[in-house]
This record gives C-alpha cells, structure tokens and sequence, in this order.
C-alpha cells in the first residue's frame, strides 16, 4: 500500500532532525572514542616488550614492534608456534657487549615452527643494526628451519643451539623484505661465528626478498642446507677490518637466488665459497642452487681472490654473471666439482670478466690441476644483478654505501 506523500515527508524531516541532533551531541562530547584493535584468538602473547631492553623468548603469540629504535640487550628468540612482525621504519640496535660476554650476545633467532615477519619498504626498511659501528659487534638474524639438509636429519645450529633439519622442502618461518643487517657477525673463536642472515634448513614457504648486510666481520648470508630462495640480496664490506665471503652455502642448499649483488673494497675473502658437505662429498641432497642474475666485485687482493670458489661437491647453475676485480673467477676443487663440470651439472652460462686475470682453474681431490674451462660460457652483454658493475636500480633507497 503506497504511503501519502505528506506522511513521507514528515518521517523523512524526523529521521534528519534526529540525526542533526546526534551529530551535535557528539560535537559536544570531548572524550576520545578508542577502539581496541580485533585480536585473533591465540595471537595473544605472554612477552612484554621492553623499548630498552629487547631480549627474552617469544614463547606464544604474535609480537609486533611498531616503530622507532628498540635496544637489544641479549638474544631474542622466536619459540616454536610464535610469531615476531617489525614493521617498516623499526630500527633494532644492539647494545655494547663487554669482551668474553659469551652469554649476552646479541642477536635474533627464529627457532623451528616459529615466524618472523620483517615488513619493511623501499623506502623505509628495517634496520637491525649495532651502537658501535664497527663488524662483528653482534651476532645478526638466525633462522631455523624444517627443510632438508645432509648433515642428518636434523642437527644443532652451531650459533644459537637450536635445531634444525627435517623434511618439510616447503616449511615457512616467515617474510622478510626491504631489511638491512648492518655491523654482524659477532665471534666466538675462529670455528664458531655469527653471520649477517645464517638459514637453517629454511624451506621454500619463506620468502627472503629485498635485503642488504652491510660491514659483517663474517659471510654475509649463508645457507646451511634447506630449499628457501632469495632474491634481490646485497652485501657490502668496505670497513678496514677484513670480511669473510661475500655468498656462502653448504649442506644441500637447494633453492633459487635471484638478483644478488655483492662488493667489497677491504682485505676480505671471496665472493662465492659454496660446498656441499665436507665430511661426505657426495652426501644428499647434494647442493644444487640455480642463480641468476649474479654481481661479484672484489679489490683484487687478499689471501682468498676467487670470485666464486665451488669445491667438496657442490653442484649449480649461474646465469647472467659479472665478476669484478678478482684473481680468479671460477675456481673450482675436489674430483667431484670436476666430474659436475664435465657433465654440466656445474656450469655458468652469460659471464661477463671485468679484470680477472684468471678465468678458471680445477684441482682434483690428489691436487693435482684439471682444465675446467667449461664451467662458463661469455657474454661481453651480460649486466649481472642489472646495472654490471655498478648499483642495480633496484638497490636504490633503501641500502647503505652504494
């Protein structure tokens, strides 16, 4: 049944009275209204967050750091079934540690079945970083995961005692993108050394994409096994106090590296050391990675001048390659990496030499030399992580010294 108009109108003049009168009640009201952020159930957790003193195990629910600096004051560790989100702009600064400190390094680590969520941008990354800017004043970013790795099933990371290992080729500890490590690599003795980023046994559910370690008196990222990828990587040590290897994998790394740029003007040592397992050549799963998209630039000096240096097995596949101010660049040892060669398991295809005197050279396992010429084929057109030599336009922004 139609209603009359005049009916209408009255309801309709009603209706805006009244919502006239709400809006200058509210007008009038000065309190603030605060809504509590939707929670999902179990994301509750018991840590407290201390701005000035990070430190503790996240042992349940999800913790986000929001923004500014936080002080880190001793290792901070992501528990099985616990989640860590820092979100862009977050610096994480550790704090000075006496010498023999063994106890309080600093340093992050994701145990198995945990998460971090790095959520940094282009032009606001995450910067885990140290209060003396020197390398090696803390111990950098751990991951653990539940990939596979030859070492046996499962084994014991050698800087933070966690397990990792297992069979899981897609577990997921996470995303990390646009972060920058800076003034890693803290050491214990000469056997046992913290990294920039050192992966566990990381499966390929995690995503590592977009991140720099700057000045780490150690290897910059290095895989101890697992099947995680990682793209658009930078490494950068040009402090006087000398680096380790630019790029670092062993026991049966197998995943994708796409997008790396490395460069080093200090005493350090090489671009690439990449094995597979050096107590069993030939141990399983046999590294494997595919790399494309690769820039290595060396000072042309110090004890280790290889570009890349692929020995106890190791298998791989590089394409698009330019390497830079090195003695040698493709330096390759043990009768396994030979035999790789031959068969084109072991091959670098697009390289481009930029002052390396010596292209290639092979040592078989009884030391005496191999001709593994064959490894690469040249492309005087090939622009390694974009730009040859100099800083890929993705690198713009959000890293340091470049």
């Amino acid at each position: 049944m139609k209603k009359p108009i005049s009916k209408l109108f009255s309801l309709t003049l009603l209706s805006l009275t009244l919502a006239a009168t709400a809006i200058s009640c509210s007008s009038d009201d000065s309190t603030p209204v605060v809504e509590e952020p939707i929670k999902e159930p179990g994301e509750e957790s018991s840590f407290k967050v201390d701005r000035n003193a990070l430190t503790g195990e996240i042992k349940d629910g999800h913790v986000t750091l929001t923004d500014g600096t936080y002080k880190l004051t001793g290792k901070l560790i992501v528990a099985n079934g616990a989640k860590l989100t820092i979100k862009a702009g977050v610096k994480i600064e550790a704090t000075a540690l006496g010498s023999g400190q063994f106890d309080a390094v600093r340093y992050i680590a994701v145990s198995q079945g945990g998460q971090i969520f790095v959520e940094g941008t282009s032009s606001n990354p995450v910067i885990m970083t140290a209060e003396e800017k020197a390398p090696g004043k803390w111990g950098g970013l751990v991951i653990c995961g539940k990939a596979p790795i030859n070492k046996g099933t499962t084994a014991t990371a050698e800087v933070s005692e966690l397990t990792y290992g297992g069979s899981d080729a897609n577990d997921n500890s996470g995303s990390i993108k646009y972060l920058r490590i800076e003034y890693s690599g803290y050491s214990y003795n000469a056997d046992k050394e913290f990294n920039g980023l050192s992966m566990f046994g990381v499966g390929k559910g995690t995503t590592i994409d977009y991140v720099q370690i700057h000045d780490g008196s150690d290897d910059g990222f290095e895989w101890f096994g697992g099947t995680v990828d990682a793209k658009h990587l930078v490494v950068t040590n040009f402090h006087a106090e000398v680096g380790d290897d630019l790029f670092d994998w062993t026991e049966g790394w197998n995943g994708l590296g796409e997008n790396w740029y490395g460069k080093r003007t200090n005493g350090g040592n090489r671009g690439i050391e990449a094995d597979n397992n050096s107590n069993n050549h030939t141990a399983a799963p046999i590294a494997n990675p595919t790399i494309k998209n690769l820039t290595l630039i060396g000072n042309n000096g110090g004890s280790e001048n290889q570009a890349m240096k692929l020995r106890v097995g190791t298998k791989g596949s590089f394409d698009n390659v330019v390497l830079s101010n090195f003695g040698t660049g493709f330096d390759v040892e043990h009768d396994e990496g030979i035999g790789y060669v031959a068969s084109g398991e072991l091959k670098a295809t697009r390289v481009k030499f930029d002052n390396i005197a010596t292209k290639s050279k092979g040592k078989k396992t009884d030391g005496t030399a191999a001709d593994v010429s064959k490894i690469f084929t040249e492309d005087a057109n090939a622009t390694g992580a974009g730009n040859g030599t100099a800083t890929p336009t993705w690198a713009a922004g959000w890293t340091v010294g470049l």
